[in-house]
């Protein structure tokens, strides 16, 4: 048999489905880029737009967004607004800070500023502007601002009282103005808000605590900007307040002396500046009953705001002066009377600030005009000239009632002093007119005449008797010095040589010569022992001196 050889039978190919390594490379790199696009994704908050008026400095990529000086965002892009009246600025805010983007969110360009109030953003020198946010946890969300010209005043979250100030003055005030308690600085002026249709200026303040527990219902604000002089009835007042105020403006508050402190305002109210300390209180007078005076005289130096006192005590004050619409005649005739209106308020007379104290002063008016009551305008200072309203009782007044005029009641006016001296040396100038003065001056040149020729003839007088006088003084004189001579001719003769007196007088010499003679020894004797007086004894001779006795060497 043939051996059939065998073919080996086919191999079996199988495919190979292994992955090859050189793949998990790049799939590594996806997977860290799609990572870190994720991680840049969850950092990067929304994009905002912020409206600036103009891009001073500000630089995409390089203009930082920070708040509380922490970098929050970045500037992206810059871009003018369609109308040209600014520019809109868009930035990338990061996500950490997308709870703070809400409506009451403030933005403002940091660069240097100086003012009054201090310099600020002096680091921006070196480093660029930036922008600020202030944040907000307030309000709803919001991804477009309009950013603030100036920094805010007060930061949001500053614990302390927001109120409202508003003034018809024409004076105003600004951002950053201080208000004063006691020559503290309590507060500022946060912005300013012009009314068109109230034209009235109302401002923001912002009152810091613990001060803010201070202001009440019954607080008034009053001005106390720079240097005020105030020329008053009373004389001249300077108010200043502190050194700040005096170089910008300022405000300060309180409680006027006799109100009650009130309740503590804790919410935002409405208050009024007064232009000083005294409006402020005179404005706690609600009530008052209003009169009317009629002036014949001039009113020139009383103004609206006078007071008005009744013995010294001011119990009100000048309203107004020549209202409009009171003219009844020619306001340039000489019989206008001028209509000043007064107001009389009860609670500076101890009655109550209301109808009922109203009524009260009326009922007390109207008896006291009966009573000689009258109004008069006085001057308050010398140096002013600034008139007050006077109301005093005279006893030379007759009885009078309470007048009317354009439905107020008037009060009897006095004429002021000035007037009363004006009519009295008007009186005597007419009494000096009414005399005959020419008739007197005749007579006064008659007497004149007469004294002036009674006067020549007693000068003539007095020249004779000076003639007379002379004559006897001379003649007397000549007597005396005759019986003088006389006299000392009369001694002459007596001493003459031969006469008795000669005689006598010699002998009397004589003896008086002889006299001493006699004496000479006891003179002598005196002189050399003056005890002998009193004491006897004693040799009484008379010793001789002798000189020196002759020595043996002497002797031949």
């Amino acid at each position: 048999m043939t051996d059939q050889q065998t073919s080996p039978s086919p191999a079996i190919v199988q495919n190979s489905q292994s992955v090859s390594w050189a793949w998990l490379v790049p799939m590594v790199a996806l997977l860290i880029g799609a990572w870190m696009v994720y991680y840049q994704w969850s950092k990067t908050g929304p994009t905002i737009t912020i409206e600036f008026p103009r891009a001073t400095g500000i630089e995409v990529e390089k203009t930082k967004i920070k708040t509380r000086d922490v970098d929050i965002g970045v500037v992206k892009k810059i871009e003018l607004k369609p109308d040209l009246t600014g520019v809109i600025v868009s930035a990338q805010i990061a996500a950490n800070a997308e709870h703070l983007l809400r409506e009451d969110s403030n933005f403002w360009l940091v660069t240097p500023r100086v003012s009054l109030s201090g310099i600020s953003g002096l680091s921006t020198l070196l480093s660029g502007p930036y922008i600020a946010m202030e944040p907000s946890e307030s309000g709803v969300e919001s991804f477009s601002f309009k950013a603030l010209e100036d920094p805010p005043v007060t930061p949001n979250g500053t614990p302390g009282l927001h109120v409202t100030l508003n003034s018809d003055d024409e004076f105003a005030f600004k951002e950053g103005d201080p208000v004063i308690y006691k020559g503290l600085k309590v507060g500022e002026f946060e912005d300013i808000y012009f009314n068109l249709e109230e034209r009235v200026v109302y401002y923001n303040v912002f009152i810091e605590a613990p001060y803010h527990r201070l202001v009440t219902d019954t607080t008034k604000f009053w001005n106390i900007s720079g240097v005020q002089f105030e020329l008053e009835a009373t004389g001249l007042r300077v108010q200043t307040g502190s050194l700040e105020t005096l170089l910008t403006n300022g405000v300060t508050f309180g409680v006027p002396e006799g109100l009650p402190q009130g309740k503590q305002i804790t919410q935002r109210a409405y208050f009024d500046i007064f232009p000083s300390y005294d409006d402020a209180v005179n404005h706690r007078f609600k009530a008052a009953a209003q009169y009317v005076l009629l002036i014949d005289d001039t009113v020139r130096g009383l103004k609206v705001g006078a007071p008005v006192e009744y013995r010294g005590l001011v119990i009100g004050e000048v309203r107004d002066i020549n209202p409009v619409g009171s003219q009844d005649g020619n306001i340039m005739h000489d019989g206008y009377a001028i209509p000043v209106v007064i107001a009389i308020q009860p609670s500076r007379v101890d009655r109550p600030d209301n109808d009922d104290g109203v009524n009260q002063v009326r009922d007390q008016i109207s008896t006291w005009v009966s009573q000689g009551l009258r109004a008069s305008l006085k001057m308050g200072n010398l140096l002013t000239s600034a008139l007050y309203v006077d109301l005093q009782h005279y006893d030379d007044v007759e009885p009078a009632e309470l007048g009317q005029y354009k439905g107020f009641e008037t009060i009897p006016v006095r004429p002021n002093d000035l007037a009363q001296i004006t009519e009295k040396v008007s009186v005597l100038l007419d009494k000096m007119n009414a005399l005959p003065l020419q008739q007197l001056t005749g007579s006064i040149d008659q007497t004149l005449g007469s004294v002036q020729l009674a006067l020549e003839q007693l000068s003539s007088t007095a020249a004779q008797l000076e003639g007379v006088l002379a004559e006897v003084e001379s003649e007397q004189l000549a007597g005396q010095l005759r019986q003088t001579l006389d006299g000392v001719q009369q001694l002459t003769n007596d001493l003459a040589n031969g006469s008795d007196n000669q005689e006598s007088l010699m002998r009397t010499l004589a003896e008086i010569r002889q006299t001493f003679k006699s004496l000479q020894p006891l003179l002598h004797k005196l002189n050399q022992a003056p005890n002998r007086l009193i004491f006897d004894g004693g040799d009484s001779t008379i010793r001789e001196p002798r000189g020196k006795s002759p020595s043996k060497e002497d002797n031949p």
